[in-house]
């Protein structure tokens, strides 16, 4: 018989709010997969973290060495097919080190590192996620992609979701200019073509993904790569700086200390806003004061 285990609660709401009957078939097997994964692993497992994610169960363990590792069984989906993977190529740096991962079906499993104290970043003061963001990205966009890798390029995931947002714009016109809408969805098609640089991407980097260490003080979890522009990995950091989002001031601050180009920033700024504030509608003001030093 599996052992009893406790499901977080953004993990019990997300599956509960989900149309596929396959997840809640998962989520019933998931103490025999943990139970499983323990006696494969040989690990104690300790009660998961609340609240959670939406679509993976993560605990503190402990291996046969003694080590402190984190056990995470996720249902497998698109945004976080190649996580794994791109821990793996950053081997420890800036991220999470990967220990062993598994997948069977619809279980991603992986051993992670486990942050030590793991404090949030969003904790910490906004000038300091600047700093910390910066020397993140740089550390992340050194590594060398492996010769034949099967990461899904940034071009791919802005086509998906351009095509996400127009239909959102249809149904939703009045949030947006529809001529600033038009013109921002062009800049979101054509940014992803037009770097001159291809690196793996984390793609949703900011401050409640990041977590202190001991090994390093602060280590990147929870990726989702592709391959693409470096510009792209802060803008998710922007959008979630919220009291600072709507001043341009804060793309100089974070241009400052990651080295990259401020004006291209401000174009994927603008362009990542208009994608988004058809759900989003506080990015809409954000759009239009952007919309003159993006599109001038």
């Amino acid at each position: 018989m599996a052992p009893a285990v406790v499901v977080t609660s953004a993990l019990a709401e997300a599956t509960a709010r989900s149309a596929d009957p396959a997840r809640r078939e998962w989520l019933a097997e998931l103490p025999q997969r943990v139970a499983d994964l323990a006696e494969q692993w040989r690990l104690e497992v300790g009660d998961p973290f609340e609240p959670g994610g939406t679509v993976s169960w993560v605990a503190p363990a402990r291996d046969a060495d003694g080590r402190d590792v984190v056990l995470k069984v996720a249902w497998t989906h698109d945004e976080g097919r190649d996580e794994a993977a791109g821990l793996a190529v950053w081997a420890g740096r800036g991220a999470v080190a990967v220990h062993t991962c598994s997948m069977d079906g619809r279980t991603t499993a992986m051993l992670l590192e486990r942050c030590r104290p793991g404090v949030e970043l969003r904790t910490r003061p906004v000038d300091e996620q600047h700093r910390v963001v910066g020397d993140l990205v740089r550390q992340l966009h050194t590594a060398a992609l492996p010769a034949g890798h099967g990461f899904r390029t940034l071009a791919q995931m802005c086509e998906a979701w351009g095509e996400q947002a127009r239909a959102g714009h249809e149904r939703a016109p009045g949030v947006l200019d529809p001529a600033l809408v038009r013109e921002g969805l062009v800049l979101w098609d054509e940014l992803p073509t037009t770097s001159r640089e291809q690196v793996l991407l984390c793609t949703d980097l900011h401050a409640g993904n990041v977590l202190s260490g001991r090994r390093s003080p602060w280590l990147l979890i929870d990726p989702k790569p592709h391959v693409g522009d470096p510009h792209y990995d802060v803008v998710q950091h922007f959008l979630n700086c919220e009291r600072e989002l709507h001043t341009d001031p804060l793309v100089r601050a974070v241009a400052g200390v990651t080295d990259l180009d401020e004006e291209r920033l401000v174009r994927w700024l603008f362009a990542r806003c208009v994608q988004e504030c058809w759900r989003w509608p506080v990015l809409a003001p954000v759009a239009r004061t952007l919309s003159s030093a993006a599109l001038g």
